[in-house]
């Protein structure tokens, strides 16, 4: 079976990689345009054209695949490689384009979608952090048949994987990755023998992962200390949680549920003790216990380690001064 591969980040790398891996024949990969990054901004490409580019199976980077776009050079280059190729299928992971009808309609079988959540919950962006945010105590990977929808096509594959309290996006992300991988691998083995039996997905529990603002990270004392622990392990490692102490920034990475009862007598956000084994701060309901921060331009620290170098007591109050964007 010839496939022809969408993807951009490590998520679709790793999708990538075990579609090579079984043998399946993979004459073009699409993958987004190189971005600058890192400290220097020097232009990198994704891991995606990386993986391809070690397996020399040729590239192509549109900015768009809209034919009337301000891109028609781009898309126009892109449909004569795909049309070349006479693929079988196409496989998107976490591709980051539209795909107009014309691409959804060009492979034989059509196009295959791995999406990280058991839909029709989290559709869209970022299914993982929302998964976590909402305490969802389950997700998984959805291989779906790709139609002009907002991730509403026929279910082709689903797997299920357990939310564990200690997961963060990071690491549920690699699980899945690893999942996604190998469930498309059956998905395709399956096209190849018509043996998919695509079903609808249900009308009711449709929620939507709406994409990640960086001003999201920004702390609410007021919240529940669950609510906020959630926020952590969701934006973690991306774009992270912080809040203001004193006019500095402090990134917030890693915590426990005091199990203290929170004194009625202080407000949101107030420092209530401070030692190696944690950072005590109480929230609208219950107490959080930080044990892992961040200074600007610093590294992440346990706080046995982050108060050597930036001296906290109880009485003082996150969410006072003023913010920095990180």
């Amino acid at each position: 079976m010839r496939v022809i591969f969408a993807g951009t980040p490590e998520f679709a790398r790793v999708a990538l990689a075990q579609l090579h891996a079984a043998g399946f024949d993979i004459p073009l990969v699409l993958t987004q345009p190189d971005r600058p990054a890192g400290r220097g901004m020097k232009l990198q490409a994704s891991a995606v054209k990386q993986f391809a580019l070690e397996k020399n199976i040729p590239v192509v980077q549109p900015r768009s695949l809209r034919l009337d776009g301000k891109t028609p050079e781009d898309a126009a280059a892109a449909q004569a490689a795909m049309l070349a190729v006479r693929a079988d299928a196409m496989v998107v992971a976490a591709y980051g384009l539209i795909l107009p009808q014309w691409v959804l309609g060009l492979p034989r079988l059509g196009c295959f979608n791995i999406h990280a959540s058991l839909l029709p919950r989290w559709r869209g962006a970022a299914p993982i952090h929302r998964a976590i945010e909402a305490g969802d105590t389950e997700t998984g990977i959805t291989v779906m048949q790709m139609d002009a929808g907002l991730d509403t096509g026929d279910m082709l594959l689903v797997g299920k994987l357990a939310i564990t309290p200690e997961d963060t996006t990071g690491s549920l992300h690699d699980r899945l990755a690893a999942l996604g991988g190998r469930l498309m691998v059956d998905a395709l083995a399956l096209a190849a023998s018509g043996g998919l039996r695509p079903v609808r997905q249900p009308e009711a529990g449709v929620t939507y992962a709406h994409k990640i603002d960086k001003a999201e990270g920004v702390i609410d004392w007021s919240q529940t200390a669950e609510t906020i622990g959630r926020r952590i392990r969701a934006f973690d490692p991306f774009p992270g949680t912080h809040s203001v102490l004193g006019g500095e920034t402090i990134k917030l990475w890693s915590y426990e549920i005091d199990s203290c009862m929170r004194p009625s007598n202080v407000g949101c956000g107030t420092i209530l003790s401070v030692n190696s084994a944690g950072v005590q701060v109480a929230c609208g309901q219950g107490v959080l216990r930080l044990t892992g921060l961040q200074r600007m331009g610093g590294k992440r620290l346990p706080v046995a380690d982050f108060l050597r170098g930036f001296a906290l007591a109880p009485g003082m109050v996150f969410g006072s001064g003023r913010e920095v964007t990180p």
